[in-house]
């Protein structure tokens, strides 16, 4: 299967580049994955779209300031020196965007730089000022941009994070990031921090609706998955197969597997929030004979048509990138087909693509 078979053209004019004035004004896009019928709804139906029993799933991970501009010196002869300069190696400066923690190694990251060709093993590299300082040595180097960092320690490392670093809005977002993206770049249910991007289905919710899927009898639990490369990193390959896509640690309690595994057995529905729980909840299910178990992981699981859910009976989903691991994974479970009509209306209706766009609800 060819990467190209899931593009789709795209007016820049379609691409969001501000939340809606209010959450969950937002447009919903209904598909049905059996008949293929499309039908142009409001976020604030959903409630209506879901029935009685069935187990809405999210992902409370947080978002970080994960996105650091500093300044560089290189390391020579085992010496270090000031910001600025060191012996034959270049200064300047360099933007971070923080990954994955290690979890093994807190102070170890991994991290896109740019510029990425001149940034090396052995820099330091230097971001904030005086007591809000933040420092790190270059200590691996992958391909595209990609290194590992570690961090000299610090007591209050997320403070000095939370206070010199930027949200980590997605390229496509033609402006800098703002105070209000501080708020409406999280969902409303955000705890556990650790993520380089939001996991944008989830920034539809408000309170009000939750009360209405309570009402209406869905149960809702939490995983965490900690969004990193494997969410957004580009395909660079032509075929399918041949991506390798990085992994991403994710919490399962035990509260939330003992919930879904009963409404499995129930025969109730399992409605995960984004394509970040698909990938929680089908990985687990995927090594566990088809039960989703308590425990920490790494999600390493690419899914793209001919995937075997395990657990997902209907998905909430934002618009995603053309070629993108997120919208292969979408076709896997309605049918490519399918879903590229359903942009294509998409396209047509005017809908608001990606991150702070519109959203699909897909059963």
């Amino acid at each position: 299967m060819l990467v190209s078979e899931f593009n789709f053209d795209l007016p820049d004019d379609r691409i969001a580049q501000q939340p809606p004035r209010e959450r969950g004004a937002s447009r919903l896009l209904y598909l049905s994955r059996d008949t293929g019928v499309l039908r142009d709804d409001k976020f604030q139906d959903l409630p209506d779209l879901l029935r009685s029993g069935d187990l809405l799933v999210r992902n409370n991970t947080r978002v970080l300031c994960a996105r650091l501009f500093g300044r560089r010196a290189g390391r020579a002869s085992g010496e270090e020196g000031p910001p600025g300069s060191v012996s034959g190696m270049p200064s300047g400066i360099v933007e971070v965007l923080l990954t994955r923690q290690d979890s093994a190694e807190p102070t170890e990251w991994e991290c896109l730089v740019r510029p990425g060709r001149k940034i090396g093993i052995g820099e330091q590299l230097f971001f904030g000022e005086g007591t809000n300082e933040l420092r790190a040595e270059v200590i691996d180097r992958g391909g595209f941009g990609e290194r590992r960092i570690r961090f000299a320690p610090v007591p209050d490392f997320f403070p000095r994070l939370e206070r010199i670093g930027h949200m980590p809005l997605p390229p496509y977002i033609d402006r800098e990031d703002s105070i209000e993206d501080r708020e409406r770049y999280q969902t409303v249910y955000a705890k556990d921090a650790g993520s380089a991007a939001a996991p944008t289905a989830g920034l539809h919710f408000t309170s009000e609706i939750f009360e209405r899927l309570a009402q209406r009898g869905v149960e809702v639990a939490e995983v965490t998955l900690h969004v990193g490369l494997g969410t957004f990193q580009p395909v660079r390959v032509e075929r399918v197969e041949d991506h390798h896509i990085h992994v991403e640690p994710y919490s399962i309690s035990a509260e939330t597997a003992s919930r879904i595994n009963a409404a499995l057995d129930a025969g109730r529905r399992i409605v995960p929030v984004g394509t970040t729980t698909v990938r929680t909840l089908e990985h687990s299910a995927r090594h566990n004979g088809g039960r989703v178990a308590p425990g920490s992981a790494n999600a390493d699981v690419f899914i793209c048509p001919g995937f075997d859910f395990r657990v997902t009976g209907a998905i909430i989903t934002n618009f995603h990138l053309p070629q993108s691991t997120l919208l292969m994974l979408v076709c896997a479970f309605a049918g490519k087909d399918r879903v590229l009509a359903a942009y294509h209306h998409a396209v047509e209706q005017r809908y608001r693509f990606y991150s702070y766009g519109d959203c699909m609800f897909i059963e």
